[in-house]
């Protein structure tokens, strides 16, 4: 139930300029009302009290698993010097299922597994361990399956940084990035939807009031003024340097085209025609060609944005394009804030790189050189909204409304100003408290994604009418409302009911898993006739889903953090040992990645296609960093693979590999976690407390092979490194920059002293193989476990909450129901979503 607004005044004072007292006042109360129901949620989420059965269930069982104990484990596991550091003493004398069921649950697995006894212990009879797993298993499986009936599986989950955005973006209309406002959030085993590895501070609190304070500025700026109208057009002339005998880092003119050498020059190729006058989303059209192109490719070039100044040297991505000798037109749309501009210049690295003196670049200089270059011929610049229009904006928040607008003034040829027009336009209603009272209803039935009473949205009109009552306009008094309602934890929360979902929360959890973002109209309406339970229509909405424009977003969002694909930026190739690499290249490898995997889904390929595969996505600038020259364009592209190659899936990515490693050197044991984790399910507990980190010599003087051996010898390590050293040096042959070698890259260039690289190993179960061609081999028989382990991922994205033991018996119901159709991802996905544990809480 729906807190009421407590009347008192708020300690927390966060005045913004031009705010009346009546405002300030109303400000402090939402404030606090904000802060008491965050509390008041954290009370209602977490301050159950667990009663269910915490020990196992009779006498018997307890006699049974202690006999066990005693006689299988408890040489090995006992005291302070037990193995592994697990200590069954205790675990004999209570067996706790709540404290001990970690600890209970490795121990079926291991036993299972048959991994425990160890193979040099004693041979234990094999009925003796089916009866073990079976009765403790079945005893651990009741005890949380009674847990989740009571409790639900997750609580206290809310809306991820990226989740909140997009959420306020579609329910305003909006379409100015949030997240660059929001500190960045914790992740467990990779994901941020994991609800117990969320957080809200008092810091995070007050971020989130300004994220909802500048998405409502925004929104009302554009509800109630005419559109962004700005376009503007550049030629060549235009664009080049405005004193041609000035020495500086704009582009030069040269028989009547604007140009830009290769050169590592930082800032060359600025245009600071393309300042942007006021934030905002900018549609971009370049018209360019090659100068003096090379005769075997075409002048790969960059387009960043930024100040463009020594003080804020970082450059945001745009695109990129392959220049050619022919003049060609390419589309860039870009956020640019006020004051950036456009750099666009030559920034493949393999090309020849012209030398300036003084960090200036004359008239003339770079033309003996004989360097590659750009011309720009000509560039138009206007301003775009990603989302709705104005006006549509306006319905959005007032309805029907009538907008009223005086003596605004006119001017296409700058931008409108970001200050809310109030005092020149005006909403205006003949029924004031009837029109608000129906407006902040709907709003709030659509923020909180489910049917709201009029009880519980009647604190928020009551809001509103003391603002109105103040002498503020419409405006104001919905302004104040909706910013009530996008501080309540129903908006920030998922609200869900222990046991089977609601149609409408199975709605939200389709969309959030799908797009990131609220449920669209057409799904709310699906769940208010209370049919979205319907396999069918089920189906449906998820083909409906992924074949949405935003369904695209589904993919590049998955790969961003199962994969990492979001740590792309984290490392930097050293340029010493990895010359060609350049961000062209990097950006290229993103791209292929989620290509791959976009074109999997949509073909309903087998899991097995993410280990290998004969084809892969390239543009002309990955294909030759790759070593392959069959590929032109700039455009990604369906590729066939050769063996020699030695690409296949997406262990084979660029983008993989070097997430996957620090710039410098591989680590076959950071690697061989992350296949484990990532492929494979199988989760790999951390080092041992003790156990110093491998440090690889980049001198090249040892191995890492031979670094490894010497680690194994430790028997706390050996453990886990049997099982994920193979997957770690399979991809030995890959360099932390993506390309395929035979050596180890070394600074020391004397002949004769470069390391060969061995990928071969032998797997935990036995498998030799010599390459990662035939490691992918044997990843390939295993079918099933790749499909459960990525049908354990979408679990975790769409349910929040990390796989549990209860969880496994419908995860194989899941994997053999994709397998009928051949183990394709799509099929997993349907296969997940009529999951009963994604239905559940």
């Amino acid at each position: 139930m729906l807190l009421p607004v407590p009347q008192v005044r708020s300690s927390i004072r966060q005045t913004p300029m031009g705010q009346t007292a009546g405002h300030r006042r109303i400000s402090c109360v939402i404030r606090r009302y904000t802060v008491l129901c965050a509390v008041m949620l954290c009370f209602l989420c977490f301050g159950f009290e667990i009663q269910a059965q915490e020990t196992l269930s009779s006498s018997d069982d307890h006699l049974k698993l202690r006999s066990f104990l005693k006689e299988q484990c408890l040489d090995c596991h006992s005291g302070v010097e037990s193995a592994g550091g697990l200590d069954l003493d205790k675990l004999t004398h209570s067996f706790s299922l709540s404290e001990n069921f970690d600890a209970l649950v490795r121990m079926v697995d291991r036993v299972s597994a048959r991994e425990m006894p160890p193979p040099d212990g004693p041979e234990l009879d094999e009925k003796l361990r089916n009866e073990f797993v079976q009765e403790l298993g079945t005893c651990l499986k009741e005890y949380q399956t009674k847990q989740f009936d009571q409790h639900g599986r997750v609580q206290g989950r809310r809306l991820t940084n990226l989740q909140l955005e997009r959420t306020l973006q579609d329910l305003l209309g909006i379409d100015i990035p949030l997240t660059i406002l929001m500190s960045e959030e914790q992740r467990t085993a990779g994901f941020a939807t994991v609800a117990s590895g969320q957080s809200m501070s008092h810091f995070q609190l007050e971020e989130h009031l300004k994220v909802v304070d500048v998405a409502l500025a925004e929104a009302f700026r554009r509800a109630m003024s005419p559109a962004d109208d700005f376009e503007i057009h550049f030629d060549s002339l235009g664009l080049a340097r405005k004193d041609a005998n000035k020495r500086c880092r704009e582009p030069e003119m040269i028989e009547d085209l604007a140009v830009v050498w290769a050169s590592r020059l930082i800032f060359y190729g600025r245009l600071p025609v393309t300042a942007a006058k006021e934030d905002g989303w900018y549609e971009f059209k370049v018209i360019a060609s090659a100068r003096k192109k090379p005769d075997s490719k075409g002048v790969w070039c960059t387009v960043r944005s930024g100040p463009c100044i020594s003080s804020a040297p970082l450059l945001s991505w745009v695109g990129a394009f392959e220049a050619t000798n022919e003049p060609q037109e390419w589309t860039f749309v870009a956020w640019l804030p006020k004051g950036h501009m456009l750099e666009i210049r030559p920034g493949d690295t393999t090309l020849k790189m012209a030398s300036f003196q003084g960090g200036q670049v004359g008239a003339g200089e770079g033309e003996p050189q004989n360097v590659a270059g750009l011309n720009l011929h000509s560039l138009s610049m206007r301003q775009v909204h990603l989302g709705p229009t104005n006006s549509e904006v306006r319905q959005l928040l007032c309805d029907s409304l009538e907008l009223e607008v005086k003596d605004v003034a006119e001017n296409v040829a700058t931008p409108k100003s970001k200050a809310p027009k109030s005092s020149t336009a005006i909403f205006k209603s003949e029924h004031p408290e009837s029109d608000l009272t129906r407006l902040i209803h709907q709003f709030a039935e659509r923020a909180f994604r489910a049917p709201v009473s009029a009880d519980m949205s009647q604190p928020y009109v009551d809001l509103a009418m003391q603002s109105y009552g103040q002498n503020q306009s419409m405006a104001e008094a919905l302004r104040v409302a909706y910013r009530a309602i996008l501080c309540s934890p129903r908006f920030l929360y998922f609200h869900e009911s222990p046991g089977q979902l609601d149609d409408y929360a199975l709605a939200n959890r389709l969309s959030y898993m799908l797009w990131n973002s609220m449920p669209d109209q057409e799904l709310l309406t699906i769940a208010q006739k209370q049919e979205l339970r319907k396999q069918e229509v089920l189906y449906q909405q998820v083909e409906r889903m992924l074949k949405a424009k935003r369904g695209a977003s589904f993919v590049r969002d998955l790969a961003a953090e199962w994969l990492d694909l979001r740590l792309i930026d984290f490392t930097e190739p050293d340029r010493r040992l990895y010359p060609t690499f350049d961000i062209i290249v990097q950006q290229s490898m993103v791209e292929e990645t989620q290509h791959f995997l976009q074109d999997m889904l949509q073909r309903d390929a087998s899991v097995t296609e993410l280990v290998d595969s004969d084809f892969t996505f390239l543009d002309s600038r990955l294909a030759r960093y790759y070593g392959m020259d069959n590929v032109l364009g700039d455009k990604m592209q369906r590729v066939s693979l050769k063996p020699d190659d030695h690409r296949g899936g997406i262990l084979t990515h660029g983008a993989v590999l070097k997430v996957t490693a620090n710039g410098t050197t591989t680590s076959p044991v950071i690697r061989g976690v992350w296949i484990s984790e990532r492929l494979m399910g199988e989760h790999v507990p951390p080092p041992p407390q003790g156990v110093p980190a491998i440090e690889p010599d980049i001198r090249g003087a040892t191995s890492i092979r031979e670094l490894l051996a010497k680690h194994r010898n430790h028997d706390a390590c050996a453990v886990c490194h049997v099982k994920i050293d193979p997957h770690g040096f399979a991809l030995e042959n890959y360099d932390p920059a993506g390309r395929y070698r035979e050596t180890y890259a070394s600074l020391d260039k004397k002949k004769g002293n470069a390391i060969q690289v061995d990928s071969s190993y032998t797997t935990a179960e036995g498998e030799v193989f010599r390459n990662v061609d035939e490691f992918r081999s044997l990843l390939c028989k295993k079918p099933a476990k790749l499909a459960k382990n990525f049908a354990e991922k979408l679990l975790v994205v769409g349910t929040g909450a990390l796989p549990a033991y209860s969880d496994r018996e419908c995860l194989e119901e899941i994997v053999t129901e994709s397998s009928t159709r051949g183990y394709g991802m799509r099929s997993i996905v349907h296969a997940v979503v009529n999951s009963s544990v994604f239905q559940s809480k």
